[in-house]
């Protein structure tokens, strides 16, 4: 992980050599009252976004849609560098730009790749048909989706909530833990389901704790997330967590039991995406153990200092 950047401060024991922080910045720099404070500032510079999006009418069918989605992303990448270098007092590694371009594409190329082969599954069995080739469709709103979606949510869940977490608790209760509110976040989805929640755990859960793990930079899980998302809508025109069935690449539909289809919610909700996604996400975990990237708890951190 990357280095902390301590802010010098005049020696309060010159005999010591050493500079005790005061009782307010222990306080502040505390794994969970960090993670409170840039989840609140993230979610609240989404939110004023999307009420200017909103007041301004911009059009959710061009290319202005997209181009908004960009600006989101970029001030929230900039609100996180902005809080590592003064709220945090570290370099920035989440969001470093010397392994963007590689691990970005990587991720695409895989999330692409990742639920091609999961329609592929379901297709065989009988679940998924391609009645023909529209067109662009709504290419402009999945773009923007699949911006949007991918760096706000990664950098909440991966960048702040598994970062303090497992600072705190360890690698192990870090991935539970964040899996388990990535599934529950989804649980107020239109069409969810119990069912739809743990696949979306186990199946995203997993491979994008996974995916920080191995890299301790969010580009993979980002590109991962976006190409997951906008291969489903736009591709293969399959409803996104619940969301409308988009007007996408293909005409296609889904027919068969919901454990196959994953019903109105999409195919995150089928048990065959839930198998091939997890198989993938402990893949990518095992690589990541291998790497030396576990961390334990404070408290043995601490011991073994």
């Amino acid at each position: 992980m990357a280095d902390v950047i301590h802010t010098p401060e005049p020696p309060a024991d010159a005999d010591a050599g050493t500079v005790t922080p005061g009782l307010l910045r222990r306080i502040i720099a505390f794994p969970l009252t960090l993670m409170v404070i840039e989840f609140a500032a993230v979610v609240l510079l989404a939110s004023l976004y999307s009420t200017a999006v909103f007041h301004a009418g911009m059009p959710k069918d061009g290319p202005l849609h997209l181009l908004g989605a960009l600006v989101l992303a970029a001030a929230i990448v900039a609100l996180w560098k902005a809080m590592q270098r003064w709220l945090e007092r570290r370099r920035d590694g989440e969001f470093a730009l010397s392994g963007a371009p590689s691990e970005l594409a990587i991720g695409l190329g895989f999330g692409f790749a990742l639920f091609s082969v999961m329609t592929g599954i379901v297709a065989a069995l009988g679940g998924f048909e391609v009645l023909g080739l529209r067109g662009a469709g709504a290419i402009w709103p999945m773009l923007a989706m699949g911006v949007t979606t991918s760096v706000f949510e990664e950098t909440l869940f991966r960048g702040i909530l598994f970062r303090h977490l497992e600072t705190m608790l360890g690698s192990w209760a870090a991935l539970v833990a964040t899996s388990g509110l990535f599934g529950l976040a989804h649980l107020s989805n239109p069409d969810s389901s119990a069912f739809a929640a743990f696949a979306i755990a186990m199946e995203a859960g997993i491979l994008l704790g996974a995916a920080y793990m191995l890299t301790r930079r969010l580009w993979l899980a980002i590109g991962i997330h976006a190409a997951w998302n906008f291969t489903q809508g736009w591709v293969f025109s399959i409803p996104v967590s619940g969301g409308d069935a988009p007007l996408g690449l293909l005409i296609t539909r889904r027919v068969g039991p919901e454990w196959l289809t994953g019903g109105d919610f999409g195919l995150e909700a089928s048990v065959v995406a839930m198998i091939v996604a997890t198989i993938a996400g402990v893949a990518m975990l095992v690589r990541a153990i291998g790497k030396g990237r576990l961390v334990g708890p404070m408290w043995v951190n601490s011991a073994a200092e």
